[in-house]
């Protein structure tokens, strides 16, 4: 494993450090601030914020590291892209908006779309023109996606589609959806789904707000009724979505397993400044939290060291998701305890303008959830990875109509 950097990537770095100090702040360590989109009050803001950012990338020739060039991107490694993620987020810039953009519908056009799809698409995601949303998730089809109901009917050169779909990050301000839908009832589930590219402001999609207990309303569930979607809009094939699907969907969890945006110091001057850091019990999860973070820096040593010798990545890759899902948990019930009767505050009245209650506790289900659960994950390391037999069950096999819902 190598443990420094080769000059080629030192020299990225400073690259890097150069194009973000020309255009951002680096963030102050001592001022920590709700970013969430979540707040109503600045949602706004925020989502235009986020626009301007990576259209200032885009501008400048940042956006789309690995992105092929004629579409907008700069061909690089995915090694530089990390590089690259890991100085922006020293810096106080917002780019939540464009997470479902730029890291899982850019990954997928690049892989199943059509050129037309690519041209159209790509160069308007990278300029910050695009937010997109994922409309995948469904009232009775969640960790189950292929049990998704939503149908699609062939129309002429269009689609129409009815369903409902729930837990849709940032569906109320998006531009463009990635849509699930069902299109063959007779085979077994995973081969009748189809991926769409959908319109946000099409007539037949309703959106509805879900009120959280942050006081804000990211979730929303969004009902479609007789929309119509070209046929030029879908990605991949008729039927053919669940790779599209899969494409997405591990595009998210690489993007969730190398989170950048907390780290271990900013939880160790908490502690500090609540006068616990000499009490054992806090001590010795300090000390756990600690080791977590370190395991994921030395996996991403790994990762880099393989990256580096043009070799794929093994394993480290697939727990990456698991991992970061279990430090959240365990750091978000640590911060609780440090802070005591104090963490029950919220918003002014608490510590940092209840960044810690808002980002550190509430915002811990985004990860753990998003991309598929824990219990998913180990599933998929237990069979893929580890070759462990699957679950016996039937639902491969048998036509989905067939199937008790």
């Amino acid at each position: 494993m190598d443990f420094d950097e080769t000059p080629e990537e030192a020299a990225w770095r400073a690259e890097c450090r150069e194009f973000l100090s020309a255009h951002a702040q680096r963030k102050d360590p001592s001022t920590l601030r709700v970013t969430m989109s979540t707040m109503a009050d600045d949602e706004e803001a925020h989502v235009k914020a986020c626009r301007d950012w990576q259209r200032t990338k885009a501008e400048n020739g940042w956006a789309g590291l690995t992105w092929p060039v004629e579409y907008g991107g700069r061909g690089l490694t995915g090694l530089q892209q990390g590089i690259f993620l890991e100085e922006e987020s020293h810096y106080d810039v917002p780019t939540g908006m464009f997470a479902q953009a730029i890291g899982m519908m850019g990954p997928t056009i690049i892989a199943h779309g059509t050129e037309e799809q690519k041209k159209t698409f790509l160069p308007a995601i990278l300029r910050g023109e695009q937010v997109w949303c994922q409309l995948f998730s469904e009232p009775n089809a969640g960790s189950d996606l292929a049990g998704l109901r939503t149908k699609a009917e062939r129309d002429g050169d269009e689609y129409v589609i009815n369903g409902q779909k729930v837990w849709t990050s940032s569906a109320h301000v998006s531009d463009w959806g990635m849509l699930l839908a069902r299109t063959d009832w007779d085979v077994p589930k995973h081969r009748g789904i189809t991926f769409f590219a959908v319109d946000m402001r099409s007539p037949g999609i309703d959106v509805r707000p879900l009120k959280q207990a942050t006081g804000g309303a990211e979730f929303n569930e969004v009902f479609l009724q007789d929309l119509r979607i070209p046929a030029a809009n879908v990605i991949g094939a008729e039927n053919a979505g669940w790779g599209a699907a899969m494409t997405t969907l591990t595009s998210e969890r690489a993007d969730i397993g190398s989170n950048h945006s907390m780290g271990f110091e900013q939880i160790l001057d908490l502690a500090r400044r609540f006068g616990v850091t000499d009490d054992p019990v806090i001590r010795q999860k300090l000390a756990w939290l600690h080791t977590s973070y370190e395991l994921s820096r030395y996996t991403g040593y790994r990762v880099r060291t393989a990256a580096s010798r043009g070799q794929a990545p093994g394993p480290e890759v697939s727990v990456a998701k698991i991992a970061v899902s279990e430090r959240l948990a365990f750091q978000g019930d640590l911060v609780e305890e440090i802070m005591g009767a104090t963490g029950m505050l919220w918003g002014a009245d608490a510590p940092d303008d209840g960044y810690w209650q808002t980002m550190v506790f509430n915002g811990q289900w985004m990860a753990r959830i998003g991309g598929g659960t824990e219990d998913v994950q180990r599933n998929i390391v237990g069979e893929r990875i580890l070759g462990l037999p699957r679950e016996p069950s039937n639902d491969r096999t048998t036509p989905f109509r067939d199937l008790p819902h």
